[in-house]
């Protein structure tokens, strides 16, 4: 017997969120069916987030889940060719039509999702887009040149993050599109995701006794990411989100990481996220986005 979860017709950040708690109390004891069929548009943030989520329950000795497929060709093709099907192939009992071939990937997409299992992942996933990151972040946001490298860099300590912290392999994907919600132009966006023990586990050992009862997942985020703690005691290790931070600062980007019950942002003027939300329901692991806008003129 199976458990129907809707996927939101809105599949991305938040509706993450409404995924996890569709999902419920963690692991799962029932075979979930996860119901696709009416998703209008997903972000690559939510695709691999929904990898994460399958990988998470095989892991945990459940049940391989099922995927009801979107109904919507447009959709259906660019899960496609962002090599979401080819990925969730071994997570997922399908139900629904597949795209006939793959194709070639989104003209906007930097990246596919592609699998980080090590570090030698990690360097081939930033070389991949060298070429590309600089025509998108010069080219369509108007970035100074010299903004590839450290797009580079964010790219390469937000997928290091699940190598050294996870203790499983993750996800990641690199993409430009119009970021209509808030902003209204264009912008790049870096999604990670794992299925690992989570920012609280990773630096309970170090700073849980630091902060005695307020030791929860929201204490873990805001002591990685706003004073830059780190699991390891040697000096320049573990400062990966520090990094990020500082770039981000430069080109008025966002970065935001969930992790069990908690989601934390650095949030921008042009964006009205929460800082910290708390009391989220479980989501295994860790989930990072980082989205740099397209700079309006003058800003740079």
């Amino acid at each position: 017997m199976s458990r129907i979860v809707d996927v939101p017709a809105q599949f991305d950040e938040q509706g993450l969120d409404q995924l996890a708690t569709a999902i419920g109390a963690w692991p799962p004891s029932d075979r979930l069916f996860f119901d696709a069929r009416g998703v209008q548009w997903a972000a690559p943030y939510a695709l691999i987030g929904l990898l994460t989520a399958a990988q998470a329950i095989t892991e945990a000795g459940g049940e391989k889940p099922l995927l009801a497929v979107p109904a919507a060709d447009e959709v259906r093709s660019y899960w496609g060719r962002i090599a979401f099907f080819q990925h969730a192939g071994g997570l997922f009992e399908f139900h629904g039509k597949l795209p006939k071939a793959r194709g070639t990937q989104p003209a906007d997409s930097l990246l596919e999702i592609t699998p980080v299992r090590a570090t030698e992942d990690v360097h081939q996933v930033v070389g991949r887009i060298q070429e590309g990151a600089s025509r998108i972040l010069a080219g369509e946001l108007g970035l100074e040149a010299k903004a590839t490298m450290g797009f580079a860099m964010a790219l390469s300590e937000a997928c290091q993050n699940i190598v050294e912290h996870a203790g499983t392999g993750g996800w990641v994907a690199v993409q430009a599109y119009n970021y209509r919600r808030r902003l209204g132009r264009r912008v790049a966006v870096i999604a990670v995701s794992d299925s690992g023990i989570g920012f609280r586990r990773s630096l309970e050992p170090t700073q849980a006794k630091r902060y005695g009862d307020r030791w929860r997942d929201g204490t873990a985020l805001e002591a990685a990411l706003i004073q830059g703690v780190s699991r390891f005691r040697d000096p320049g290790r573990g400062q990966g989100l520090a990094g990020i931070k500082r770039y981000l600062q430069r080109w008025q980007g966002k970065i935001s990481v969930r992790s069990g019950t908690a989601r934390i942002a650095i949030v921008p003027a042009w964006d009205d996220d929460v800082p910290l939300v708390e009391e989220l329901s479980f989501f295994p692991g860790a989930q990072l986005q980082v989205t740099i806008p397209a700079q309006e003129a003058g800003t740079t």
